[in-house]
Order: structure tokens, then sequence, then C-alpha cells
């Protein structure tokens, strides 16, 4: 069944949850910036100690993943469930290894002494990334439960707002950590 004109998917509670993490994360990322410009010599040293490369890994698979969270959408409207299963779990896979780079990139800042206690920059580094940690381990709960939802319905039962719903929420983590990686691996 394709998209209405006009549709706004998911659910309405869903995208008040969205519009209010948004504003949440917005403060953040204000609150960084404002603390930047205070001393930006010690935000310019900690983005020295950050690996780019694995920024970028982390950036390409959760834009990978929502490619992949998008095509099942696309897939579930068509009623086609198996296909929307495997995109979801391509798409969790991808979230799988967000975390794996994650938790390898914090080994090794906490190897080298660089803990949130290092600076101001430190602080915010683990405090965000870790916050948005928490939101990609949600957002793998979601697409497992995506998964749960297609398997156990005929694709004609399938509501398809429960599926909007999960994808914007995936998104939503997506186009925070786009923000992050800019705010902290790039900001000069």
């Amino acid at each position: 069944m394709p998209r209405q004109p006009g549709h706004v998917p998911g659910e309405a509670g869903v995208w008040l949850f969205i519009a209010g993490d948004l504003v949440l994360f917005s403060l953040l990322f204000a609150t960084f910036l404002s603390y930047r410009a205070d001393a930006p010599e010690v935000f310019a040293a900690g983005r020295a100690h950050l690996d780019q490369t694995l920024g970028l890994v982390n950036t390409l698979l959760l834009l990978t993943s929502s490619w992949f969270v998008a095509t099942g959408v696309r897939a579930a409207r068509r009623r086609a469930s198996r296909t929307a299963v495997a995109c979801f779990a391509f798409a969790l896979a991808c979230g799988l290894g967000f975390g794996t780079v994650k938790v390898l990139e914090y080994g090794a800042k906490f190897e080298a002494g660089l803990t949130p206690e290092t600076s101001d920059f430190f602080m915010f580094y683990f405090a965000y990334t870790g916050f948005h940690m928490i939101h990609v381990v949600i957002g793998m709960g979601v697409l497992l439960a995506m998964i749960a939802y297609l398997r156990g319905r005929p694709p004609q039962a399938v509501n398809l707002q429960h599926i909007e719903s999960g994808a914007s929420f995936w998104h939503l983590v997506d186009v925070l950590w786009i923000v992050l990686f800019a705010l902290l691996y790039l900001l000069v």
C-alpha cells in the first residue's frame, strides 16, 4: 500500500517524543558550543585526540542502517514482510557495528588516560556519545520489536503506523549522530 499524500509516518506520540528529544539535544548542543566558545584551545586539543576515521565509520554505519530501515518500511508498505524483516535485521547489524566501534573507541580513550575528568571536552564527549549510545541501544530494541512484530502476523494484519513509528525513532538516532559527529570530530 503506497503512502498517502500528506501522510505523517508513525503515531503522534512518537513525534511528541522525537520533538522532546530534539529540544533536549538542541540544548545540549548549545551548551557544548557555549563551553567551546569560552575555551576553544581545550576543545581543539580534545578533538585532536579523536579518531575521525572511527567517527566516519560510525557515521557510515548509521547512514547505511537508516537506508535499510527506509527500505524496510517501503517493503512493509508493499506487504513484503520477509523483505522488511531482512532490511531491519541488516539495520540492526549496523547498529551493533556502531556499538562495537564506540566500545573500541572508548577503550582506546581510557587506555590513553582520557576520561570525563580530563577536560570539559572529554566530559561532553563521553556524556553526549554515551547518551546517544543509550538511544542506539533503545533503537536496536525497537528494531528487534519491529522484526518480531512482522514475523508474528500475516502481512495484511500489519499496522504500518507501528513500523513507521519505530523507523522514525531510528532516523532520530541517525540525525543526532550526524550532529554529534560534526560537533565533536569535525568542528575546528
